[in-house]
């Protein structure tokens, strides 16, 4: 059977999707999957023979309607798909799935419990309640599609086949502890302020033997990570540093990192990495908290008017964000330190 899957964005709930197809191409070698998603992590699906990566260009040959067009084509030159399943629910799968349904396509789609995200919203902090994560909602659509999976396999093949050289030419051999931060958010209301962010770094950059490398991506974040390494010598810059993969090698092996409600808690957790996160608007009810971290692990407050928001991206109705400025630097240190 020749099985198209599609999660075309974001970083995050591509790393989610990443470990349950890796499992279940595992479990079903005598079935072929082709991932479309964004190109970035294209390297991840390394050591499963019978998954084909097809790259999503959403800015160039893949852009509108037309775009689609295109990529419908090009997946249907590759082979002829029994079963597409569609992890993303977007208006663009929405048109490549009515594409494949016309040449008799069969097709699952993702239940993204919309409802229940609202309803979470609208409660307050005392009244909510666990909602089912992103990686159950996708097993649950293999499932439909008679292709089920006990657990989630977390050994991953890329880790094995990725080379460590290019980190050990970056950063050398491992020695003492490592830390690593992811300082930023793509939102407003899941970035923990700058200066309380400082304030971890400065702990650990004053701890023995110990290495702290700050993460990050594009021109910006890059100049205020500089700022920070001028600061404090004994922190590493890593953002442009190592491809992809590698980079993930990275995080597998610091000893804790600490990070936003982003894509590199996603990323350091798919890894195996301890990652103590921080929760302002959002909450990791909604489904998306790290795979296989502790509970405890999330630093959050339990205001009243948490969450406000699935995403990130509601304004904080009050303009105050007292759910990320109240929070106590010294809470994370206390976390990060356990590891």
């Amino acid at each position: 059977m020749n099985i198209l899957i599609t999660r075309l964005s974001a970083l995050g709930d591509v790393a989610m999707m990443i470990p349950v197809v890796s499992s279940i191409a595992q479990r079903y070698p005598e079935h072929n999957f082709t991932v479309v998603s964004m190109p970035l992590v294209a390297p991840l699906f390394k050591g499963l023979p019978n998954v084909d990566f097809v790259a999503f260009e959403k800015r160039t040959s893949h852009k509108g309607v037309k775009g689609i067009l295109k990529l419908f084509r090009q997946l249907n030159k590759l082979r002829k798909y029994d079963c597409m399943v569609d992890l993303h629910d977007v208006l663009r799968t929405k048109i490549l799935r009515s594409l494949f349904r016309v040449v008799g396509t069969k097709v699952s789609i993702i239940d993204k419990g919309r409802a229940e995200k609202k309803d979470l919203v609208d409660k307050s902090f005392q009244q909510s309640t666990q909602l089912t994560s992103s990686v159950d909602r996708y097993r649950a659509v293999f499932a439909s599609m008679g292709l089920t999976i006990g657990t989630v396999n977390d050994s991953l093949p890329f880790v094995a086949l990725t080379s460590g050289e290019k980190l050990v030419e970056t950063f050398g051999e491992k020695q003492g502890k490592w830390i690593g931060i992811a300082p930023f958010s793509q939102h407003i209301g899941k970035q923990l302020p700058l200066n309380k962010i400082e304030t971890v770094i400065d702990y650990f950059c004053q701890e023995p033997e110990t290495t702290v490398f700050l993460f990050g991506a594009g021109n910006q974040e890059k100049q205020l990570i500089e700022d920070w390494i001028t600061k404090y010598p004994k922190a590493r810059s890593v953002v442009g540093k190592l491809p992809f993969d590698v980079e993930l090698l990275l995080m597998k092996e610091l000893d804790v990192m600490m990070t936003m409600d982003s894509g590199n808690m996603h990323l350091a957790s798919l890894v195996g990495t301890p990652v103590v996160s921080i929760w302002g608007a959002t909450h990791p009810f909604a489904g998306f908290y790290g795979m296989n971290q502790p509970e405890s692990n999330a630093v959050q407050l339990p205001l009243a008017c948490r969450p406000c928001s699935i995403f990130g991206n509601v304004p904080c109705k009050f303009g105050t964000y007292e759910c990320l400025n109240a929070i106590d630097p010294k809470i994370i240190v206390e976390k990060m330190a356990k590891y």
